[in-house]
């Protein structure tokens, strides 16, 4: 069997794979990002069924999937709400930081992986899944909550926090030094800079240049402004991923509107193609080892994640049983964690331990956080006195 065709076999098995797990997922009730991640291991080095001949599709695939995700995540922010909601949210954002960040940190210098592996697994157990907050805010009817605002601009702080840690983490995991360090920070600070002021001045003719009438012609824009972006961003040392983000963020209006409805499928695809990836790179034998501390942090950065929601939203007025539903709806850890340790596993930086932590940590997150999200309701108002339920 010649190599074209077995590389099209194993691919339709892999992509007709992640099909039946996404509808399992659906019919469960759950996030579909564990059972891709299940899915990548099964095929992976250690696995059930190894792959050989598709390695440079996939990688490529994964990598595109995370411009993708950056690229709709820009979009669905204009650059006055990303600045209004940095006014807002900044003080709840810095607890977030410190909170959420600091049990990766220490439990990384804890098994000797050092400072990068303490940057690293940091940022893993830093950052909540938009992605699967949303969706878990919109299938429990409450994206009109007095909270969710509280939600969403806690949301937006991680966004832009990313922004920074990415091109960050980048130059940390390439070695540089201090200066060289200092310096792709001065970039990634200016880029951002200079982009957010376009967005909100000429916002309007960054999507003209994209927009078009025809489907063909304007996703044929759109995708290829974001590959080009992403790929100018990583030469100037600031990320691929930040790249399309800050795009994402130029393109407003319908015409982001139209991008997003057009570039869901293709997101959905190559995202999941990522995560496959990420479970391939990963030896399963490897989690075992890791697995107690991956449920130690799994139940502190629970506990870290609700109280930050929950002090946010009592900033914010909001009741006891809101303040409760903030918090739980932030416990979700997914894409973005994936993406870290992606990136530290791609650089050959770190311990191969630490994919193993991350993918067992992602994979308990991504399940834990939105069944919290359904059962904090039910559960808080058995415990609070029937006086407080009111005004919340």
């Amino acid at each position: 069997m010649d190599h074209t065709t077995l590389a099209l076999i194993e691919l339709g098995a892999v992509f007709l794979l992640l099909g039946v797990l996404g509808r399992v997922a659906q019919r469960v009730g759950m996030s579909p990002i564990p059972l891709y991640l299940v899915g990548g291991l099964f095929f992976g080095e250690g696995g059930v069924v190894g792959l050989g001949d598709i390695g440079q599709f996939t990688h490529l695939a994964s990598e595109i999937g995370v411009v993708l995700l950056l690229l709709l995540l820009g979009l669905e922010y204009s650059a006055a709400e990303l600045v209004g909601g940095m006014k807002r949210s900044w003080p709840a954002g810095v607890v977030d930081i410190v909170a959420n960040a600091a049990p990766g940190a220490v439990v990384a210098l804890l098994l000797g992986w050092g400072p990068i592996g303490a940057v690293v697994l940091g940022g893993v157990t830093y950052i909540s899944s938009s992605g699967i907050i949303a969706k878990v805010l919109g299938d429990l009817g409450r994206l009109g909550n007095r909270e969710t605002p509280v939600v969403l601009s806690i949301l937006v702080f991680e966004d832009l926090a990313m922004a920074l840690y990415l091109p960050i983490l980048t130059a940390v995991l390439g070695g540089v030094s201090l200066v060289g360090g200092l310096t792709a920070v001065g970039i990634s600070l200016l880029v951002i800079s200079v982009v957010l002021v376009i967005a909100i001045k000429y916002g309007r003719f960054v999507s003209a240049i994209v927009d078009s009438d025809d489907r063909e012609v304007f996703l044929l824009r759109v995708f290829g402004s974001a590959l080009l972006v992403a790929g100018l961003a990583q030469a100037l040392q600031v990320s691929a991923a930040v790249g399309a983000f800050l795009l994402g963020i130029a393109i407003s209006g319908s015409t982001a509107e139209n991008a997003t409805r057009l570039l869901e499928p293709l997101r959905d695809l190559f995202v999941a193609a990522f995560f496959v990836v990420f479970g391939l790179n990963t030896d399963p034998a490897s989690i075992p080892p890791v697995l107690v501390w991956a449920v130690v942090l799994a139940v502190v950065t629970t506990v870290t994640k609700i109280g930050t929601g929950w002090w946010a939203a009592r900033r914010s007025g909001v009741g006891r049983l809101g303040r409760a539903r903030a918090g739980a709806a932030l416990v979700a850890r997914g894409e973005f964690s994936i993406v870290i340790a992606g990136l530290a596993v791609s650089a050959g930086a770190v311990e191969g331990e630490l994919a193993a932590l991350a993918t067992a940590y992602v994979l308990l997150m991504a399940i834990l956080g939105p069944t919290a999200a359904r059962v904090v309701e039910p559960v808080a108002r058995r415990l609070q006195p029937r006086r407080a339920t009111s005004g919340v």
